[in-house]
């Protein structure tokens, strides 16, 4: 068993709060994603769990036992970092088998689990060549197939996709997840890419400000967003959000139109996403500013009452910018925020 809890971590670096009171569990074998910009605390958080930083306060458990006094490698980790650290002076093979051979063990075995993983990971004809002979995907492929090769309890990836080119990179996602899902390696997956998260997780901790602010299915987290950040931030492109005052009886008026929401007294924000708006004879008053077709769709930025908006639509209709246009919300589809709290209301 690989669970990992995180039980209230928190870490200063100097006067900079880096992380704020974590709580995490991360199930046996799940593949876990952490997603955030840049500074949001996550690779610091992977460090912490890695070993390679020390928390300032709380507790890393693994397999129901605390590690935060050992050292890495007495963890059952193993890391796979943005530039891969591939040895250039070693082959495929040795690149593989370099924490195998750190640990003594028999030349058989060794071998036997190089050529397990290298088979695994597609490059079992690349054993004998370095590593300056090899492209950036197959760089990754070894940098993987080392991590795997140690049988680790828990696999760590540091945006291991980032330097890959996008087709690549797509190419990657599915081969990364269709090993890890068969390995029974419990996996932490730094991400800046919601693309990344969304295909490979099984459920993502979206971080924001050094805490977590939503911890959930990828579905769930885009259908369902626990706060405006989230919903801002998780999709492509992201959420539009409009003033909703209160008309009275469960009503709402969102850019002069009333709809059904959640009772409250107070004003509050209403939110929907582009693809789930639709034309309609009533509804939102829209007036294109810019068209952008996507191939199957087209992306329409609009003005609605002095606020940009976008809807996704299918690219068979005529739109061009100026056009007024009539959009009605997909109802099950609507979601609200508190102004004051940024918190999803029911």
């Amino acid at each position: 068993m690989a669970q990992i809890e995180i039980k209230n971590v928190a870490k200063r670096f100097g006067t900079y709060q880096a992380l704020h009171d974590i709580n995490l569990t991360i199930q046996d074998q799940e593949f876990m994603v952490l997603l955030g910009a840049s500074g949001c605390g996550k690779t610091t958080l992977l460090r912490i769990i890695a070993g390679l930083e020390t928390a300032t306060t709380g507790e890393v458990s693994i397999g129901g036992r605390r590690v935060d006094h050992l050292a890495p490698k007495d963890r059952g980790i193993a890391m796979v970092f943005q530039n891969y650290a591939v040895f250039p002076h070693l082959t495929v093979f040795e690149n593989i088998g370099f924490g195998l051979r750190m640990q003594k063990l028999p030349n058989d075995e060794v071998k036997g689990r190089v050529e397990r993983t290298a088979e695994l990971m597609h490059i079992e004809q690349l054993l004998k060549r370095y590593s300056g002979e090899l492209s950036g995907g197959q760089r990754q492929r070894v940098a993987v197939a080392r991590a795997l090769a140690m049988e680790p309890d828990v696999i760590l990836m540091d945006e291991p996709l980032s330097n890959l080119d996008a087709l690549l990179r797509m190419e990657m996602r599915a081969e990364l997840k269709g090993v890890l899902a068969t390995s029974n390696t419990t996996a932490i997956y730094v991400t800046h890419d919601q693309v990344e998260a969304m295909s490979m997780a099984d459920r993502i901790s979206v971080m924001h400000q050094g805490e977590i602010v939503q911890a959930d299915s990828p579905i769930e987290v885009y259908r369902n967003p626990a706060a405006e950040f989230v919903a801002g931030f998780i999709g492509n492109p992201p959420m539009n959000f409009l003033p909703a005052t209160p008309a009275g009886d469960g009503k709402w008026s969102v850019a002069g139109q009333v709809v059904d929401g959640p009772s409250s007294g107070k004003p509050l924000k209403f939110a929907i996403r582009p693809e789930d708006m639709r034309p309609a004879d009533e509804g939102l008053t829209a007036t294109a500013k810019v068209v952008e077709p996507l191939g199957a769709h087209l992306l329409i930025t609009c003005e609605v009452q002095g606020s940009m908006f976008r809807a996704v639509l299918d690219s068979d209709m005529s739109i061009n910018p100026g056009d007024q246009l009539t959009l009605a919300p997909q109802l099950d589809r609507m979601r609200w925020f508190d102004p004051d709290t940024t918190l999803a209301v029911a």
